[in-house]
């Protein structure tokens, strides 16, 4: 197997077809069985996973197809978290959402719907890898913990420490589950870091009695205690984005006061980290990097326009004045469709993006 993360990847998610929207929504209106569902997105995943393997994809996901959302329907499946609605402006425009909060102890569920997921995903894969993607362990901590308003009007842990180790336990079981059930690749999205930089985030973490700057080095604690017991031979890799939600973004800031912590984390085979704009800000604090892999997110997901093939190049280039060229690699910044809405691409554009990054690599890189 060649080295994981790969010279081009992907992040996860893809448009969901017209046909998977229309089932779904018919299976909402109750006017569909959920086998009748299932057999759709069954379907439809075959076919994104062959079409990934045709352009040449040497890790295929199955476009996290049966997901409303890139986090919730993941962290909504452990014991101890309720799902509730809201209408959010987050993003920057007015839509229904859903949160969660911690409504129990936490633990993972060996019955999660997760692991079948990927066993069809597996096994269509063949040839190639597939990549299980699933929320990091501080989406939990900062959103449904930290900053849930639900959770602190009816706590569960008598402090801190105890929901913390709970859910270090939670996430070394989720990541042996998944080892058991054949996957070999796995990543951690986990946008939570944002907030720890957004001056907004920062002022609402603190209205609520954490200090962000102590939280940089708790998430990377935490997030090593996850990884300690991980099997030696699962590939692990860290994707971060500002927020992806029908092209919006959520967050506002550079990587400069995450990334000495960030990237110390050496469990991780290699960080998918966005740099499609200037609100990335430079490639300097990369700097930081041990001996993992950088996949730089130089492609946009959030607009249709297709990048500049030597723009890419340069870019690359200039990243590796920070990192070795041979630690580099090349993505998408994110995915299509962090949410079965997806952003405001066709399907033409992310097909043309996913061809790009792999065209780009090939040319930059001979392994």
């Amino acid at each position: 197997m060649s080295k994981i993360p790969f010279r081009f990847d992907q992040v996860g998610s893809l448009l969901r077809p017209e046909r998977l929207k229309k089932a779904r929504e018919e299976f909402k209106q109750g006017t569909i069985t959920k086998e009748a569902l299932t057999k759709v997105e069954d379907e439809e995943i075959i076919k994104v996973i062959q079409k990934q393997k045709q352009i040449g994809l040497q890790a295929v996901t199955d476009g996290e197809f049966r997901r409303r959302w890139w986090h919730l329907d993941f962290i909504a499946g452990l014991n101890g978290i309720t799902v509730y609605d809201f209408e959010t402006t987050a993003f920057g425009i007015t839509t229904e959402a859903q949160g969660t909060f911690v409504s129990g102890p936490l633990a993972f569920n060996p019955a999660h719907p997760f692991l079948d997921h990927f066993k069809f995903t597996n096994e269509q894969a063949g040839d190639v890898v597939a990549k299980q993607t699933i929320p990091g362990p501080n989406m939990i901590y900062l959103d449904s913990f930290i900053l849930s308003k639900q959770y602190h009007e009816n706590p569960v842990y008598e402090d801190k420490k105890e929901f913390i180790q709970d859910l270090i336990t939670t996430y070394q079981a989720a990541i042996q589950a998944f080892y058991d059930a054949g996957c070999r690749y796995l990543q951690l999205d986990d946008t939570s870091w944002g907030g720890l930089f957004d001056e907004r985030f920062r002022g609402m973490i603190a209205n609520n009695g954490y200090d962000p700057d102590e939280l940089i080095q708790e998430f990377g604690d935490i997030t090593e205690a996850v990884l300690a017991n991980k099997p030696s031979d699962l590939s692990v890799t860290f994707h971060f984005c500002k927020g992806n939600f029908q092209s919006h973004w959520l967050y506002n800031g550079s990587y400069d006061k995450i990334a000495e912590r960030l990237l110390s984390i050496t469990q991780f085979n290699g960080f998918f980290l966005e740099f499609d704009d200037e609100r990335s800000g430079s490639f300097e604090p990369l700097k930081n990097i041990q001996d993992q892999r950088i996949v730089l997110g130089l492609v946009t997901t959030k607009t249709p326009d297709l990048e500049d093939k030597e723009t890419l190049k340069s870019r690359i280039k200039e990243a590796a004045k920070f990192v070795p060229l041979e630690q580099l690699c090349l993505s998408p910044q994110c995915g299509f469709s962090s949410t079965h809405e997806g952003n405001k691409v066709t399907e033409e554009d992310q097909w043309a993006k996913l061809n790009l990054v792999i065209e780009t690599a090939k040319e930059v890189w001979k392994d």
